[in-house]
């Protein structure tokens, strides 16, 4: 795919989507094309579809416009999925891919198998938005796009220092600098600034928190009884896997939080040794080779032991 605008001659309609559960990386590119095709295409019918995404990105740009419900509608010209590796993590929203006209789809994960009609898929990339910001002219990036296309490396590059952070990051990141953002108050209130709710699950979480294989391996969970107890939603859980990546001499993170009965949503991080997509895609799950997620049913137990059994394969194997 040459660029986006290429693919938007004689369209009329447009969907855009991402994952469910939306992050900083989902949030930003959608709404990073959102806001281009709104403001270069005003005769364009363009909607963006995701589930409600967190308070700390409404700041963006036409956040306001994204829609949650899923409304029956003639089938799109084009519809595009942005930082989702699989159908299937559309949610709701895949029942427009399927009627579409044509399909597009820019992503980074590793895991994914390019479904699209169009595909823009560079695991290497470390971010969605940092191929967003190839797609574009650079001339018709405003402000407010730039701000988008930020959040998601941001977020997607823990602040820059993640191994997936390359020279072509850096340089990216310093032109949306250039472009006027308030770069530094990006970072502290989307990424470091957390509720004081936040801050007492994090710290259950991590006193919670157990070592496995010789101290390689940490483990925690968050049930839906404490997230009610300290009045928290899966989406305020952001930041507990990372915390956990960074204690000294551990190789992997696994955070589990609850989201149903023996059902649990797995968030894992690796330094390197191990490939947690790997072992993600084994459970049908996915993402990238250092951080992944995949959804597992099952006791508490059964599902750490058996996310050990094949790290500690990996670890043996190194």
């Amino acid at each position: 795919m040459e660029n986006l605008k290429s693919q938007l001659k004689n369209v009329k309609t447009v969907a855009i989507a991402g994952h469910v559960r939306p992050d900083g990386d989902c949030v930003g590119s959608c709404l990073a094309v959102y806001n281009y095709i709104e403001t270069y295409y005003p005769q364009m019918q363009v909607d963006l579809y995701l589930q409600p995404i967190p308070n700390i990105f409404k700041f963006l740009k036409n956040s306001d416009k994204i829609q949650s419900e899923y409304p029956g509608k003639p089938a799109y010209d084009l519809f595009i999925m942005l930082d989702c590796g699989d159908k299937d993590r559309l949610g709701d929203a895949a029942v427009y891919f399927e009627e579409a006209g044509k399909t597009i789809c820019v992503d980074h994960h590793v895991s994914n198998a390019g479904f699209a009609d169009e595909n823009y898929i560079f695991p290497k990339a470390s971010s969605t938005c940092e191929l967003i910001f190839e797609l574009l002219e650079e001339e018709r990036i405003t402000k407010e796009i730039a701000e988008c296309i930020y959040v998601g490396m941001v977020h997607d590059t823990g602040v820059f220092q993640y191994s997936c952070t390359s020279a072509k990051t850096m340089g990216i990141a310093g032109k949306l600098m250039e472009m006027g953002i308030d770069f530094s108050a990006i970072v502290d209130k989307t990424f470091y600034e957390k509720t004081y709710n936040q801050n007492r699950i994090m710290g259950q979480a991590l006193t919670d928190s157990t070592l496995h294989l010789g101290g390689q391996v940490i483990f925690t969970v968050v049930t839906a009884e404490e997230m009610e107890k300290f009045e928290v939603l899966p989406k305020h859980l952001d930041g507990i896997v990372n915390q956990l990546r960074v204690t000294k001499d551990v190789e992997v993170a696994i955070f589990l939080y609850e989201t149903e009965e023996h059902g649990f949503k797995v968030s894992m991080r690796s330094n390197g040794k191990v490939d947690v997509a790997e072992i993600s895609m084994k459970f049908g799950g996915g993402g990238h080779v250092r951080a992944a997620g995949v959804t597992m049913y099952g006791s508490v137990a059964e599902i750490r032991d058996t996310l050990l059994a094949e790290i500690e394969k990996q670890l043996s194997e190194g």
